[in-house]
């Protein structure tokens, strides 16, 4: 997914154009949350929210070049409470822009390398014998975080990934006849490589619909390749990442989820997602279309999308915007589609031209 010329480019699709980012918005010290009552109109909410989501991008840019789309969608996708898969082939900094963006949050971090071998325990936790009182304890496992990048997800078998099903939905984990609630926020970001599939397992459709957001990741540009060379030309061994700062606490998280709430989305805007949705599950080259659980997750991202655009509302672009990273993975074409050249991007952009856009 790149963008060129304010033109949001899927993988091998057709270009949907977008408008450009406005400036983005700010957010109430912490005491002053719970006493805010004032509409979210008003200037003086914008200030600080505006400055650290700045300051988020900025921190990012100190490690990660010419990935500042890519940061604002994992934005969305922490205020939204969703989960984001990351596709890319080898070297084109997925793992590190999402431990960069991770280092941007006050919060804890863990990273679980799958591997063929690895096993539901190693990720959710176990029960360990103690023998000064003759009980089992439960040792808990990677997953009991904040953020949590899983690198290479397709690496493990089906055993293992659907390991992540309960936790990735219901933010809890039930072992032994005991559920353990996660920590606020909770993401789990994970990575693929399209390319190798030998030694790979494919996530099943319901694995996949987990996943609030698939972000393909390009090669950079020519420009931004030449930034990195000159960024890192002194630079020997792994990316020092100690002097990327921490900007976003459990507060201000939750003040931005507040916010979002408020954002307003008319009724003929909800009209037209829902007919979005509709149409992927009547047109001729798709055979399994998105479910009502993709029409929810364009819905409240579309709101966090407005709010990192300075609106307290909602417009058609934003829709258009995110539509092909929340539906691309949630679809599966026929395989006369498949055969004559069309992808999933393509299909979604060709559904965007044919349904009527609100005014």
């Amino acid at each position: 997914m790149i963008e060129e010329d304010n033109v949001l480019v899927p993988e091998d699709g057709q270009a949907i154009e977008i408008t450009p980012n406005e400036e983005i918005v700010d957010i109430p010290e912490t005491e002053e949350i719970e006493q805010s009552v004032s509409p979210f109109t008003e200037e003086n909410e914008y200030n600080e929210l505006r400055e650290k989501l700045a300051q988020v991008m900025a921190e990012c840019r100190k490690i990660v070049v010419g990935q500042d789309d890519i940061v604002e969608l994992m934005l969305i996708c922490l205020v939204c409470e969703g989960h984001i898969l990351l596709e890319g082939v080898p070297g084109v900094a997925k793992t590190l822009v999402a431990k960069t963006f991770a280092k941007t949050i006050d919060s804890e971090f863990s990273r679980i390398q799958f591997t063929p071998d690895l096993m539901p325990s190693d990720i959710i936790g176990t029960s360990i014998f103690n023998p000064s009182d003759g009980q089992f304890t439960f040792k808990r496992g990677p997953v009991f975080s904040n953020v949590i990048l899983i690198d290479e997800i397709n690496r493990s078998p089906a055993k293992t990934q659907s390991a992540l099903f309960e936790v990735m939905e219901e933010k809890q984990i039930s072992y032994d006849g005991k559920t353990y609630q996660m920590k606020f926020p909770y993401i789990v970001v994970a990575t693929q490589n399209p390319v190798e599939q030998e030694g790979t397992y494919s996530l099943p459709e319901a694995q996949l619909d987990r996943f609030l957001m698939k972000i393909i990741i390009n090669y950079p540009s020519f420009e931004n390749e030449l930034m990195i060379l000159e960024r890192f030309k002194s630079e020997l061994g792994k990316v020092d990442l100690s002097e990327v700062n921490a900007i976003l606490n459990v507060d201000d998280l939750r003040y931005l989820q507040v916010k979002t709430k408020e954002i307003e989305v008319s009724n003929d805007l909800l009209h037209y997602i829902v007919k979005l949705v509709h149409e992927t599950r009547n047109h001729p080259d798709i055979y399994l279309g998105a479910s009502p659980r993709a029409s929810l997750a364009i819905l409240k991202t579309v709101k966090m999308a407005a709010i990192l655009r300075g609106r307290s509302f909602v417009i058609p672009d934003d829709i258009q915007y995110l539509l092909p990273l929340i539906l691309g993975h949630r679809i599966i074409l026929t395989p006369e589609a498949e055969i004559s050249g069309k992808t999933p991007y393509t299909v979604i952009n060709d559904i965007v031209k044919t349904v009527e856009v609100p005014r």
